[in-house]
């Protein structure tokens, strides 16, 4: 990242279904936690309470500003389905400029 672009991130997390994912997805957006929100269906394999499970989720894919983490976390937290949801922040090198001031503009104070 250039100095005059912010630190820009990709928060990713996992949803059941695809109606929980569009709203999860478009509340972020509305509180301008995520400047957009790609979803796609995926399958996880995974263990969880011992047992092996294979199921269809929904990935979520949060385009933000890295000092926003905090507060995404939280709201994350608060609002998802699962006990203990995947929420991982993938810090993004490089973004070009003109994106890298769209996100910053599309995001923080409503």
């Amino acid at each position: 990242m250039s100095a005059d672009t912010p630190e820009l991130c990709v928060v990713q997390t996992t949803l059941p279904s695809e109606a929980q994912a569009a709203e999860l997805a478009r509340a972020l957006v509305q509180q301008r936690l995520g400047a957009c929100v790609q979803v796609q269906a995926i399958r996880s394999y995974y263990v969880w309470q011992e047992r092996a499970h294979d199921e269809p989720e929904w990935l979520l894919a949060i385009k933000t500003r890295r000092a926003l983490y905090p507060q995404l976390e939280a709201w994350l937290r608060e609002h998802h389905p699962y006990d203990t949801p995947e929420i991982l922040c993938l810090p993004v090198l490089q973004a070009s400029p003109a994106y890298g001031a769209w996100v910053a503009g599309n995001t923080g104070t409503i």
